[in-house]
């Protein structure tokens, strides 16, 4: 008998469990892989070739677990990305959030946290490993990842246990540069 394979909408809660080290797979100056992910915030497929040659794109790649509610204070980083989301703007980047979470879960967090920037699902985690951000204890590592107009890696910050996540003056400044 053969497995039955889950829903495109469901996440495969064992996909996580084997813990991978998060690795540098892309050298700076490369053209990133593209994806094309379900946005729960403005209900939108978003596939992120179709920013090339337009402006900057900011990836945050977010560890999202499944809860009953979800608290900024659980998430602070994400909240903070969030309230952040017009200074990205006002410096010509899109910033894409993404999480590993199915749809409903994702709008959840969407609705709790109160988010703005788009919040993309990838519930079979395609995305994660293609941009080599690990796994551990049940879920993808974060994350952040900062590409010019024409799709290239100019920045990027996996997770580690001392620095979880780049600090957003560091992500705006890439941009400033660019």
């Amino acid at each position: 008998m053969s497995p039955i394979a889950p829903l495109p909408d469901q996440a495969d809660p064992w996909r996580y469990w084997l813990p991978l080290p998060p690795r540098l797979g892309l050298p700076l100056g490369q053209i990133c892989p593209d994806f094309a992910l379900w946005d729960v915030t403005y209900q939108r497929t978003v596939r992120l070739a179709n920013w090339r040659g337009k402006q900057p794109v900011v990836l945050l790649f977010c560890r999202l677990l499944a809860e009953m509610a979800y608290s900024p204070q659980r998430y602070a980083a994400l909240v903070a990305f969030d309230q952040a989301y017009d200074q990205f703007r006002n410096a010509g980047a899109e910033v894409l959030a993404i999480g590993h979470l199915p749809q409903r879960q994702a709008q959840a967090a969407v609705a709790d946290l109160g988010l703005k920037l788009p919040l993309l699902c990838d519930p079979t985690g395609v995305s994660f490993r293609a941009y080599h951000t690990g796994q551990a204890l049940g879920a993808p590592l974060p994350a952040q990842f900062v590409l010019d107009a024409q799709g290239r890696l100019r920045h990027c910050h996996l997770f580690s246990l001392l620095h979880p996540t780049t600090p957003l003056e560091t992500l705006l400044a890439t941009l400033n540069k660019l």
